[in-house]
C-alpha cells in the first residue's frame, strides 16, 4: 500500500471564519485523519490549544492526532504576486508543497477577493491564481482550470464562473464548452474514480432554447460543441432544460452536468446540500478542494460557523490524492 501524505490547507483569510473552521475540522478530523498540515500565521490560530509550528510538512502525519500542525513559509520565498499579502504567499507555499510531493495536495480556506483586489492581485479568484502557479509543471490530460462543485450525489462544471449575467451568452462559445467537457471526462476517471463517464449538457435558455424559438445558442452553438465531443468519444447529452436536470432521477442519468453560467450550478448544489458543498478544480497538476463558501466576515470570531464544507473538501482531496497514487 502507497503511504499517504499529509494534505496542505492555506488558512485563507483570518479575520473571516478561515481560523475557527480550521480548528474545528482538525477537532473532528484529529482521531481518523485525512491528516493536514496549516500553511498560515499562527498567532491566528491560537484558540486551539494543541496547535503546533512544524518545520516540514512531513511533521504533520506524526503530529496530527495530538496538535494541529502549523507550518510557516520559507523565508525569502520568491512567488508570483506573494509580496502583495501573506495570503498569497500561504497559498503559493500549498502549490509548492504539492508540486513538489511533499503533500497529496491543497486545501484552500476562503479568501476575501475585493481586499486582494485593492492591494493589486491580478487574478479573478483562488482558482485562476493557482492556473498560474502551476502553468509551467508537467500535467497528465488536458489542461484546466475547470470549476466543479460536489454536493451528495450531484458534481456541476461551470463553463464560466463570475461572468456578469449579461456576458454569458458571449462568453458560452463552442471551443469553451468542448474544453471544459474534456477536462471534467478525463477528471471523472482519474480523479473520481468514474470508468465511463457521462455528461449531462444544461442549456443556455429557457427550455434549451425549444427549437430555436426562445434563443438559437444550443443550436448555432451547444449542438457544435456535442458533435465535437462525441467525436472525441466523450458520452453528453444533447442540450437540457435546465430546469429539469436536478431532481432524485435526473440525477441517476449522468455523472456530471455542464453548465453554462454560475448560478445555474450553484443553486441546484446549494439547495441540495447548503453546508457540505465542495469547490474543486479540475485540469491541475496538483489536487485542490476548497469549502463551497466564503469568508463570513460577519460571524467571524463568535463561535458560531461551520466546518461541514471543509471538512468534506479535506475528505474529497484526500480521496483523489489516493486515486492519483494508486493509478
Amino acid at each position: 500500500m502507497i503511504p499517504s501524505l499529509p494534505l496542505a490547507l492555506s488558512l485563507g483569510d483570518p479575520a473571516g471564519v478561515g481560523p475557527e473552521i480550521v480548528i474545528k475540522a482538525w477537532e473532528a478530523l484529529r482521531a481518523t485523519g485525512p491528516a493536514f498540515v496549516v500553511l498560515g500565521d499562527p498567532d491566528a490560530l491560537q484558540g486551539s490549544a494543541g496547535m503546533r509550528v512544524v518545520g516540514t510538512a512531513a511533521e504533520a502525519t506524526g503530529a496530527f492526532s495530538g496538535a494541529l500542525p502549523v507550518l510557516r513559509p520559507p523565508a525569502g520565498s520568491d512567488w508570483p504576486f506573494a509580496h502583495q499579502d501573506p495570503i498569497l504567499q500561504w497559498i503559493a507555499h500549498g502549490v509548492d508543497l504539492a508540486l513538489g510531493g511533499e503533500v497529496g495536495g491543497l486545501v484552500t480556506a476562503p479568501i476575501s477577493k475585493e481586499r486582494l483586489y485593492a492591494k493589486g492581485f491580478a487574478f479573478p479568484g483562488h482558482t485562476e491564481y493557482l492556473a498560474h502557479l502551476t502553468a509551467e509543471a508537467p500535467q497528465d490530460g488536458p489542461r484546466g482550470p475547470v470549476m466543479m462543485l460536489t454536493a451528495r450525489d450531484l458534481r456541476v462544471v461551470l463553463v464560466t464562473i463570475h461572468t456578469p449575467l449579461a456576458d454569458v451568452p458571449a462568453a458560452v462559445t463552442t471551443r469553451r464548452i468542448v474544453e471544459t467537457a474534456l477536462v471534467t471526462h478525463h477528471a471523472l476517471r482519474r480523479d473520481f474514480g468514474v470508468r465511463n463517464p457521462r455528461l449531462a449538457l444544461a442549456g443556455l435558455n429557457p427550455h434549451a432554447g425549444e427549437g430555436g424559438t426562445i434563443g438559437r445558442e444550443e443550436i448555432e452553438v451547444l449542438a457544435p460543441a456535442v458533435g465535437r465531443l462525441r467525436a472525441d468519444g466523450v458520452d453528453i447529452s444533447d442540450p437540457k432544460p435546465a430546469d429539469t436536470l436536478f431532481h432524485e432521477e435526473a440525477r441517476r442519468a449522468y455523472d456530471a452536468v455542464v453548465c453554462m453560467y454560475h448560478d445555474q450550478a450553484l443553486i441546484p448544489v446549494k439547495t441540495l446540500d447548503f453546508w457540505g458543498g465542495v469547490n474543486v478544480t479540475l485540469g491541475l497538476p496538483i489536487v485542490r478542494t476548497s469549502p463551497d463558501h466564503g469568508t463570513g466576515f460577519d460571524i467571524a470570531r463568535k463561535g458560531i460557523a461551520r466546518p461541514d464544507s471543509l471538512i468534506q473538501a479535506i475528505r474529497l482531496a484526500a480521496d483523489i490524492a489516493g486515486r492519483r497514487r494508486a493509478a
